[in-house]
């Protein structure tokens, strides 16, 4: 039978299929939408298999959060180049993976790999991105933080798609919630931690051990040095505190303003508040990360 232009054209706006794809996919299926339909996500689970073994290097970190804002979540989506991360029905099937993750998953705190079951609502759509845009497509990991009480999520994403960060806010009231002084104080943070990159928010979060390693490098430093033992306790905790501010979230200079340090904008922010304000935990997923 004969397949008009306009077949092609309503079955092309449904699958976001190639043209020359559509018109064999009716020739196949004598015309019938449906089965058209049916054919071409069982080429594309052909295509995406053939696809399976390219690298994906690069991709975009979607982000999707509560109305409230007492949970969001981050989740990576892998392709081969930059051209189609950025392309509209990559970011919307990122959209709605991060969307749906946020809404059923708990919490993880941390970046972790999805599971295959956790995965499997979603094979349909990426499989479908394989057909449409022709390359390799994959999930890659998620984050979710959640509040216990009053505060917010804070969240960045660098302008290329590749560091995504969520950072945890907690208030004594909802009141301050709401309030821009807490969201723009969440912003910069959030943009703190993606340019930093601090290991944890306190040095009482860091390992004993860790602390205590650094301890020794230090003396032993200050021995090599020939300083006497006084003056190389001195040295130590000087060192020390040097080293808290480039791996602790609150002891870091500011990036926006180096005069201060991100414990001392909590502070301010806290004063403008009224109110308490803590931070509790953060993520930062960089694209591609093990």
């Amino acid at each position: 039978m004969g397949i008009t232009a306009q077949q092609v054209k309503t079955l092309r706006e449904k699958t976001g299929v190639g043209m020359m794809d559509c018109k064999k996919a009716l020739v196949e299926c004598d015309g019938n939408e449906e089965a058209a339909v049916a054919y071409l996500r069982e080429k594309g689970l052909a295509k995406a298999q053939k696809k399976a073994g390219r690298a994906t290097s690069e991709g975009w970190i979607g982000y999707a959060a509560t109305d409230d804002l007492s949970a969001a979540t981050l989740v990576e989506l892998k392709c081969e180049t930059d051209f189609v991360a950025k392309n509209e029905k990559f970011q919307e099937t990122l959209a709605t993976i991060a969307q749906t993750l946020n809404a059923q998953q708990a919490a993880t705190n941390a970046p972790v790999a999805l599971t295959e079951e956790q995965a499997a609502p979603f094979a349909e759509g990426v499989n479908e991105l394989i057909t449409v845009l022709g390359e390799n497509t994959q999930l890659g990991r998620f984050c979710k933080l959640a509040l216990d009480g009053a505060g917010m999520i804070g969240h960045y994403i660098h302008a290329n798609g590749k560091i995504g960060v969520l950072v945890a806010i907690e208030t004594g009231s909802e009141e301050s919630a709401g309030k821009d002084e807490l969201k723009v104080m969440a912003k910069d943070i959030a943009m703190q931690i993606a340019a930093v990159n601090p290991a944890c928010c306190t040095p009482e979060e860091l390992p004993q051990d860790v602390i205590a390693k650094e301890k020794e490098i230090y003396l032993n430093q200050a021995k090599e040095e020939g300083k006497p033992e006084h003056i190389a306790e001195k040295i130590v905790t000087g060192r020390l505190n040097k080293y808290y501010k480039e791996v602790c979230l609150v002891e870091q200079p500011f990036i926006k303003d180096d005069s201060k340090a991100i414990k001392d904008l909590i502070k301010e922010t806290a004063k403008a508040l009224g109110d308490t304000v803590k931070i509790t935990g953060f993520c930062r997923m960089a694209l591609g990360e093990e």
